[in-house]
This record gives structure tokens, C-alpha cells and sequence, in this order.
């Protein structure tokens, strides 16, 4: 997975599987879902990040158990 913020277009972009994208769509305002040939879903875009997410300094993950 890779999580890129660009300041220039404030999007942050969330790539779960890299390779073509076939289809983008706009789930809701301001949030692009990326899906493969296969309808899975590969990554997201949310555009007008900084209005949406509150701090681009510090990413956490974590996989519940």
C-alpha cells in the first residue's frame, strides 16, 4: 500500500494495489474509487484533502486482531 499527499493538487491518494486502473468512480464528493478489470478495488483519491483530513504529518496503520 502507499499513501501519497501532493500539496500542489491537495490530494491525498491511497494506492492499495499498483498496475492500470479500467475505472475511476466519484463514490462521493471529493472521494474517487480506483477498480481494476476485475471490478476490485485498487486505490482512492480524495481530492481537497486538506478540507477532509486533519493532519498529513503523521500516518498511523494498524490491523485489528
Amino acid at each position: 500500500m502507499n499513501v501519497t499527499y501532493d500539496p500542489r493538487t491537495d490530494t491525498l491518494s491511497v494506492v492499495f494495489k499498483p498496475g492500470p486502473v479500467a475505472e475511476s468512480d466519484e463514490e462521493k464528493p471529493s472521494v474517487i474509487l480506483d477498480y481494476d478489470e476485475q471490478d476490485r478495488l485498487v486505490g482512492l483519491e480524495i481530492l481537497d484533502a486538506s478540507k477532509h483530513v486533519p493532519d498529513f504529518s503523521r500516518i498511523d496503520f494498524r490491523v485489528a486482531v
